[in-house]
């Protein structure tokens, strides 16, 4: 009898047309761990380990938040953030901050293509082939930028 699958066979060794495929799905996965391990670290105990019933911390996992694009200077990656539940204070991720989208690197970038001449019209399509094709950045977001950072200049 024959299988079907719906999923596409994964590669289990990289070829040179598929690397930088194959690189960001191993950093997406890097990062998602790491993500793992930070919650880990924070309760005090791994996914599925029952807390201590004497001093132990409070706080439990309760899945993950919406899938997110994070720009890196090696492209761009889609990570979960792990949500902690149950804590004192609101769980902050050192290695993800809530609302950032861009590394500091990127950031850099950004400014220094606009003071070499890139048009803002020319951003999407240089972004777009530097990060790839997912790149969390718009026109809107250029526009926001380009007047922040004249206002700096001024």
């Amino acid at each position: 009898m024959e299988q079907h699958t719906t999923q596409a066979p994964v590669e289990s060794s990289p070829t040179w047309e598929r690397l930088e495929t194959w690189l960001r799905s191993k950093m997406r996965e890097w990062l998602q761990e790491l993500l793992e391990a930070e919650v880990d670290e924070l309760l005090g105990r791994r996914k599925s380990a029952r807390r201590k019933p004497v001093d132990g911390v409070p706080g439990y996992r309760s899945g993950h938040g919406k899938p997110r694009r994070l720009a890196l200077s090696c492209g761009t990656v889609t990570v979960r953030r792990p949500r902690v539940r149950g804590l004192q204070e609101r769980f902050e991720s050192r290695l993800l901050p809530l609302f950032a989208r861009r590394t500091p690197e990127v950031n850099a970038l950004l400014p220094e293509l606009y003071l070499h001449g890139l048009a803002l019209r020319d951003f999407d399509l240089a972004v777009r082939g530097l990060l790839g094709e997912d790149a969390p950045l718009s026109a809107a977001t250029v526009s926001r930028l380009k007047e922040t950072w004249h206002a700096e200049q001024a």
